[in-house]
């Protein structure tokens, strides 16, 4: 899964999971969903193709094992700091990231693939490294309308959660643009 598309599924399932506890989500739990659902990618494939340290681009945060530590950690620290609600966030996006890689993989029975949840109790499936990865992602971002045209689901997705969004009021756009204001200071509107 590509990371819009990780952004796009935890963004829906936090969202989803708001309007059942009848809140609304604001910015910073937007934020730090946002930041949950790419966590895994973010730790893991910097380790393993860039420094080496890591035996694949999804090992150690992509583990169920180490994702219900970082999850209670955060849970906790997100409590005792008053951000409960963004604690949760994060959490329901790291774990729709992992959801996220896994589900592709039931409709073929490709279970063997599925170990990396369970690194390093069981061993890691077999992968081709980064250089696909990176030649796929070269081809996408070359030609985004045709990537996104060639699926009409993926569209449909991706107009589903887009007007999701919409619906939300974009929340994390404006800290974001806060944030951006501090720290360059320019005026991002």
């Amino acid at each position: 899964m590509w990371p819009w598309t990780h952004l796009a599924f935890g963004y829906l399932l936090v969202s989803l999971l708001w309007r059942l506890r009848a809140r609304r989500l604001d910015g910073t739990a937007a934020v730090a969903a946002a930041v949950g659902t790419q966590f895994p990618d973010l730790v893991d494939k910097p380790l393993a193709w860039a420094l080496g340290v890591l035996p694949a681009g999804r090992s150690l945060t992509h583990s169920v094992l180490v994702a219900t530590v970082v999850s209670a950690v955060v849970l906790y620290v997100a409590r005792r700091r008053s951000h409960p609600d963004s604690g949760l966030a994060f959490v329901v996006g790291y774990a729709s990231h992992l959801a996220g890689d896994a589900i592709p993989k039931l409709p073929a029975g490709e279970f063997d693939s599925l170990t990396f949840l369970l690194w390093p109790l069981l061993p890691l499936p077999e992968y081709d490294g980064s250089g696909p990865v990176v030649a796929n992602l070269a081809e996408v971002l070359a030609a985004p309308a045709a990537y996104l045209l060639a699926s009409p689901g993926r569209l449909a997705f991706l107009v589903v959660v887009l007007a999701l969004w919409s619906a939300d009021g974009f929340p994390g756009v404006a800290g974001i643009g806060r944030y951006l204001t501090r720290h360059t200071g320019r005026r991002t509107d």
